[in-house]
């Protein structure tokens, strides 16, 4: 089923502010909180919705990709949690949102109450890619250093706050006795400290792995861009979330195509004769070499569209095309014969030039290739 709308899900248009997002994603969280809908499983689908909706707009380079590609910006991992949202990876990273306004307990999550899960601290890696490969779309093996829970470590409740992650504290003030809640200094919020591990291991109990990690990279990607692949990066002790690994988009320069987002443009060159005399000449695409026809008398500033032969919109809504810019060479010697010729066609009317209607000019020559 299609992903909804982001701001459709919080209500909002698309020029509302920082404060507005927030405003709308609090109001929908407490319309769907599972406190208020026990046993609800569409309204508990809801408040997943919106979490995600507000995780992407809250985050200014998130939104911005999201205004330019919708949802296929953050398909393949891309996105938030790549669609496995729990309860516990929204209470942790939204804790500010809700303020406390449910009581400071959330019943109903795994038995957690108000356990807060330690998340794990993001990867970030480059990956190099082929014009051919951001054309077509391509799967990526690569090897990931990462922390994980060293082998033989074992956790037990932190007894500080016996495992609620939460420490209580009451003090007086002029209006009151008033009650507040924070993370554990001891165990950090995971409601968990370490009972043993082996030698080799950090002091969080994690130690340093090498992981080959497979990374689906849709067609259509451009430099710069991330996509974020769920949990694969550092794990987080006890029973915390892992964090996830960030790759970002590096496309490699190609020999003799150049991109302009979706178009590609590629320089052809055709000598005197093969201007004159027409031809037709092999060219390299993303897709293989195809073979292209030149027509006799073509002019230098040629545009060829090749229409669909450029790269996919990472928005799925068709291709790019390649255009082809021909270029009559036009020779820097000549021996005395060659010469002699060119002599005698001087005054020749078939060589004087005769611009028509349909010869553009350079500027508007531009202008269609943009239009």
């Amino acid at each position: 089923m299609a992903k909804r709308d982001y701001y459709e899900i919080l209500g909002i248009s698309k020029g509302a502010s920082a404060a507005e997002i927030k405003k709308a994603y609090r109001k929908k969280a407490i319309e769907f909180h599972p406190d208020k809908n026990p046993d609800d499983k569409q309204a508990e689908a809801n408040f997943k919705e919106a979490a995600e909706a507000y995780e992407v707009l809250s985050d200014d380079n998130k939104k911005a990709r999201y205004d330019q590609y919708g949802h296929q910006a953050f398909e393949n991992g891309g996105g938030f949690g790549g669609g496995g949202m729990n309860m516990d990876d929204i209470f942790s990273q939204f804790g500010d949102i809700f303020g406390g306004g449910f009581g400071g307990g959330f019943s109903g999550f795994g038995g957690g109450g108000g356990q807060r899960r330690v998340k794990g601290s993001n990867l970030r890696i480059r990956v190099k890619l082929t014009l051919e490969e951001i054309a077509n779309g391509v799967e990526k093996k690569v090897k990931v250093k990462r922390k994980v829970q060293a082998p033989g470590t074992t956790y037990k409740t932190c007894s500080t706050c016996n495992g609620s992650g939460q420490v209580t504290r009451i003090a007086n003030t002029i209006l009151g006795r008033m009650q507040t809640s924070s993370p554990c200094n001891v165990c950090g919020g995971a409601g968990q400290t370490i009972d043993k591990k082996p030698s080799d291991a950090d002091a969080q109990g994690l130690k340093v792995a090498e992981e080959t990690v497979s990374i689906k990279i849709p067609a259509g990607v451009v430099d710069g861009m991330q996509l974020k692949v769920s949990g694969k990066g550092n794990e987080a002790p006890g029973n915390g979330i892992s964090g996830d690994l960030i790759v970002v988009i590096e496309e490699e320069t190609h020999e003799k195509l150049q991109r302009e987002g979706d178009n590609l443009h590629y320089d052809l060159y055709v000598s005197f004769p093969e201007a004159v005399l027409g031809t037709s000449k092999e060219i390299d695409t993303v897709t293989g070499k195809v073979r292209i026809k030149v027509e006799a008398g073509v002019q230098s500033g040629k545009i060829l569209r090749l229409r669909g032969k450029g790269i996919p919109s990472i928005n799925g809504y068709g291709k790019g095309d390649l255009l082809v810019h021909v270029n009559v060479w036009t020779p820097k010697t000549l021996n005395k014969q060659q010469k002699d010729f060119f002599e005698s066609m001087q005054d020749d009317d078939h060589f004087s030039p005769k611009p028509e209607s349909s010869d553009k000019s350079f500027f508007e020559k531009v202008k269609d290739m943009f239009s």
